[in-house]
């Protein structure tokens, strides 16, 4: 069987140290590189359609933008698009094992997303959101931890603005905290993590088989 090119958006939520949310999400959304004009297509047409601006955000979901960000969904779950996170309670993080590191953690939860779902008969070029000036040291890192991966032919970071798809993962890697943290003040908000459900017949709060690939959710016990 010849060998597929996929393309690999990463994105993370409340990820920081000391940003006082309780759950640290990191994922990513997967493409077949052969289908990638054809999803970019179909999102352009869904933001004229809907006459939006500005990127597809979890924060931007609101009563006026409902239908427009439900199309972005369906069309998700109708596609070959895949979506993987990685979930960690921060209040499991123990900071007083001797040699941990926060940043240590934090590359290893990178290392848990990517490793496990990478098939070494393919390859894939990883694509991160450029967030704050040390992007470039944490580029480096994850090439570091990931060097033994042949199957991984370039990492790259882009700002978020440049990829439809790395904002699909923002906006779902939204949804999955909201629910997580009991949130419901938006009822637009509320209806589009209920859409989710639909599609994937789980509540996205627990962890999904690990050969499921369409909608992977992986929740680490830290204990």
């Amino acid at each position: 069987m010849a060998s597929k090119t996929f393309n690999i958006y990463c994105d993370e939520s409340t990820h920081l140290q000391n940003d006082r949310q309780p759950y640290m999400l990191i994922a990513y959304i997967s493409s077949a590189f052969n289908q990638l004009k054809q999803h970019k297509a179909h999102l352009k047409m869904l933001r004229a359609k809907y006459k939006m601006k500005g990127e597809i955000k979890w924060s931007c979901v609101s009563g006026a933008k409902y239908h427009y960000y439900a199309e972005l969904i369906d069309y998700f779950f109708s596609s070959d698009l895949q979506f993987r996170a990685v979930i960690i309670d921060k209040k499991q993080i123990d900071e007083k094992k001797p040699e941990f590191t926060y940043d240590d953690f934090y590359f290893r939860m990178y290392y848990q997303l990517l490793h496990h779902k990478l098939d070494l008969a393919n390859h894939y070029n990883i694509y991160f959101d450029i967030k704050d000036t040390c992007s470039h040291k944490k580029l480096k890192k994850l090439q570091e931890i990931l060097a033994w991966n042949a199957s991984i032919r370039s990492f790259q970071f882009i700002r978020s603005h440049e990829s439809s798809l790395m904002q699909l993962t923002d906006l779902i890697m939204g949804a999955i905290n909201y629910k997580l943290r009991g949130e419901n003040r938006v009822f637009a908000k509320v209806k589009l993590i209920e859409r989710i459900e639909t599609h994937c017949k789980i509540p996205i709060t627990r962890s999904t088989p690990k050969a499921i690939n369409k909608f992977n959710l992986f929740f680490i016990d830290l204990k």
